[in-house]
């Protein structure tokens, strides 16, 4: 396995100083030996400038936030990645990779929740590479590498969790998005680990059932939320009964039996628990006819 390792370039300015030196030399060199007509005229000043030339080759920038990995005949020599102007044997093949932040947004997958239900689903994930070997030779496109194993990470979360949550404490793709989102970073590292990436963050972008389901689901929904409500607002009116009940009896205002406390409690519920505006009766006689 590749590991990134650091490369002792040199600073490029002075060694393009030496190398203009050189060449200048040279063609001192040569203008003068071509004056004097001598034998073999330039020959040594003509090598001389044809490896400066070639140094030349050598020289590289790094920019910021950018890496170059050195490969000499297939052999993988180190990295670059402090900014600058810089000079390496000029045989190396220098590959830039940026190790600037990224954002990628997956496509809005077709999948089935944890009770089988389809849904959609997308999410962004934002990421750089920190290992330049690894980006460069473990994987053949480490770009496309990361789309792929976005995608297949979202899938694998999405299966694990259902749509909405149904009982106290279950985790729900709609409810839970922190957990959910830190779910789906971790199976992005597990899985991005290897070409030397690294998951700054992973987050649901889009979320909705499908369209084939997605009346169905919402009349669901819809039922879901009247019978909490409902449930709400029986809880409530059973305990302003039970009050009044209680408050009756404290203050000795009326004592009723049992079965004229089944008909105020009756009579309570209608008043409080109905939809509607309730029309009051007034009793005229006697409680008992």
């Amino acid at each position: 396995m590749y590991r990134e390792k650091p490369y002792p370039a040199s600073n490029g300015l002075s060694v393009l100083i030496t190398l203009i030196a050189v060449d200048l030399g040279a063609l001192f060199m040569m203008v003068r030996e071509f004056q004097a007509q001598r034998e073999g005229t330039g020959l040594l000043a003509t090598l001389v400038l044809t490896v400066a030339s070639f140094l030349f080759a050598g020289l590289f920038i790094v920019n910021p936030n950018e890496a170059k990995a050195l490969v000499l005949f297939g052999t993988y020599k180190g990295s670059v990645t402090k900014d600058g102007f810089w000079f390496a044997n000029p045989f190396m093949t220098k590959r830039a990779i940026s190790l600037r932040v990224r954002n990628f947004e997956t496509a809005k997958l077709k999948v089935n929740d944890n009770h089988s239900n389809p849904i959609e689903i997308g999410a962004i994930v934002v990421w750089k590479v920190i290992d330049s070997a690894e980006a460069l030779f473990e994987v053949d496109d480490y770009t496309r590498y990361v789309a792929v194993q976005s995608e297949s990470a979202l899938r694998a979360v999405a299966t694990q969790y259902p749509y909405d949550s149904h009982s106290t404490g279950e985790l729900s793709l709609s409810t839970h998005t922190t957990e959910v989102s830190q779910a789906l970073e971790k199976a992005l590292v597990d899985r991005l680990l290897k070409c030397g990436v690294e998951v700054i963050e992973a987050r649901i972008s889009h979320l909705a059932y499908s369209p084939e389901i997605a009346a169905a689901m919402l009349q669901r929904q819809q039922a879901s939320a009247i019978i909490a409500a409902r449930q709400k607002i029986v809880e409530g009116a059973v305990g302003m009964v039970q009050m009044a009940l209680a408050m009756l009896a404290e203050r000795a205002i009326v004592t009723l039996d049992d079965e004229r406390k089944a008909s105020m409690v009756s009579n309570l519920l209608v008043v409080l628990c109905s939809e509607r505006s309730t029309q009051p009766v007034v009793n005229a006689g006697s409680l008992y006819t």
